[in-house]
């Protein structure tokens, strides 16, 4: 196999078999037939609805709550049921997609993300809107799952980097335009607008999909006998659970949220026996043998797990430690969406240039250096200390990001793309929800044992500076499985010498 002089080749020996060259009836369509600008488009799109989806209704839980008379804690169900369905469900369509075909399936979560979008506007009982938000989940799930695995099929592989960078970019675009968004229809028209916002970026979508993505070829129907229904059940209890025990109780972790971890854990016993027997597994025990696909999943969730510390303990310590009002604190912490946004495209090239392995290492070095600035921050620097911290932080996430999904995705078999890609986007959503409760709950500690002998502000900064101290081990962890990835890489290339 030729690689470009600007793409590093991919890691000798890899223990799980996943190139592109040994995939069964790979596409052997010339990159040149496919419009690339038309079909990374398309991807962009559909990348930002459903990162739109799942912050634009953030915003509208106070309205909900007036709408339906309904508390909070039945009102959060509108957030949590669309990121519940994202990550139990994302992995098992990701398979769907490799069966089936991804263009197809893609089509058909647009479509029903488009179509739940409407019914969410037209709910006329909260538990009407909730089941809608599950049913837009599913299609944002199909199309987050489907979206990177489609990029081998759209762009040259020397441009990978470039075109993961974008989709980066545009996922940051979508999480920092939803509040905004979101609260000037709800202000100008109503909490249904929030909703139908999707249908005209829905149908623009689907066009672009249809028109522009490659046709499925006639391999993509050979498996369809054999999905693994009983796997993939098993798989959606087990993250279920965990999800709901890292969600439930508003940051009490109590008898119930013990429960429910055990019974994750014993689940994950079960998945494992029914993987090892399955004639056609949802995941092959031998996909976690190899060693690019392993570290990158494990970092992948160690980092999101830091930047969940960012969106959730950043508000309190802008609010009780600086003293800003709700819109200072907005305003701050919009900096991070910002400059994920602008970094992405440069980021993703810097990986077509230099490499994954060497911009794996330079954004997390920079994440390191951002969360040891928040860890070290002195509240005297005000919100310009915190920005300044945040925006490095940030860069060096959209750097991580750019190349760790190059990475894992470079030499994935045609066959397997969608349920790496979905593995991949599943390892990111469960460090984003185990960030919302452990980075809170570390947070939590350190403000109320610093408050039995300190005021308020001073409190609050103890639990950030906390928190951050701990959010940089989890970054040197990560560092230090890329170094031990990047060694083993050279080791192997010196061998097969």
């Amino acid at each position: 196999m030729k690689y470009s002089s600007k793409s590093p080749p991919a890691e000798p020996g890899r223990a799980f078999a996943l190139r592109r060259s040994e995939a069964p009836g790979a596409s052997t369509r010339s990159h040149a037939a496919t419009p690339a600008r038309g079909a990374l488009a398309s991807l962009s799109l559909t990348m930002l609805l459903s990162s739109l989806g799942t912050s634009i209704a953030n915003v509208g839980l106070p309205t909900l709550a007036q709408a339906f008379h309904a508390p909070f804690q039945q009102v959060q169900w509108v957030v949590l049921a669309y990121l519940l369905a994202i990550t139990t469900l994302i992995v098992s369509v990701g398979r769907i997609g490799d069966l089936l075909g991804r263009r197809r399936l893609m089509l058909g979560g647009i479509a029903l993300f488009t179509v739940a979008s409407v019914l969410c506007a037209s709910a006329a009982s909260l538990w009407q809107l909730v089941a809608a938000r599950a049913l837009q989940g599913l299609g944002a799930a199909v199309m987050m799952a489907l979206t990177m695995a489609m990029v081998g099929e759209a762009v040259p592989k020397a441009k990978a980097g470039s075109a993961m960078g974008l989709l980066g970019t545009m996922s940051a675009v979508g999480t920092a335009m939803g509040p905004t968004l979101g609260g000037v229809l709800i202000a100008a028209v109503g909490w249904q607008a929030m909703f139908l916002v999707n249908l005209p970026l829905g149908l623009l979508a689907l066009a672009m999909v249809w028109r522009y993505l490659p046709v499925d070829g006639s391999s993509g129907s050979a498996g369809r006998a054999g999905f693994d229904l009983a796997g993939s059940l098993v798989l959606v209890f087990v993250l279920a659970a965990y999800a709901l025990s890292m969600t439930t109780g508003r940051g009490n972790f109590g008898v119930v949220n013990l429960t429910l971890l055990l019974v994750a854990a014993l689940g994950v016993g079960l998945f494992v026996r029914i993987e090892s027997r399955a004639p056609s597994a949802l995941l092959r025990p031998a996909l976690f043998q190899d060693p690019v696909l392993r570290a990158g999943f494990m970092m992948s969730a160690l980092v999101t797990t830091v930047v969940m510390a960012t969106l959730v303990v950043g508000p309190f310590y802008l609010a009780g430690a600086l003293g800003l009002g709700a819109a200072g604190v907005g305003l701050v912490m919009s900096s991070g969406p910002v400059v994920a946004a602008l970094t992405g495209v440069p980021a993703g090239r810097a990986v077509d240039r230099f490499g994954a392995a060497a911009m794996t290492m330079a954004g997390l070095l920079t994440m390191a250096v951002g969360t040891l600035l928040l860890a070290l921050l002195p509240a005297s620097l005000g919100a310009a200390g915190y920005v300044l911290a945040l925006v490095v932080t940030t860069a060096g996430y959209a750097t991580f990001q750019a190349a760790n999904n190059t990475a894992v995705m470079a030499d994935v078999r045609a066959d397997q793309r969608g349920v790496v890609s979905g593995l991949l986007n599943l390892s990111r959503n469960l460090g984003l929800i185990t960030g919302a409760a452990v980075m809170g709950a570390v947070f939590a500690f350190g403000s109320s044992a610093a408050a039995q002998g300190l005021p308020r502000p001073l409190a609050a900064a103890r639990g950030m500076q906390l928190t951050f101290a701990v959010a940089t081990l989890l970054i040197v962890m990560a560092l230090a499985i890329a170094g031990v990835q990047r060694m083993r890489a050279r080791r192997m290339a010196v061998a097969s010498r």
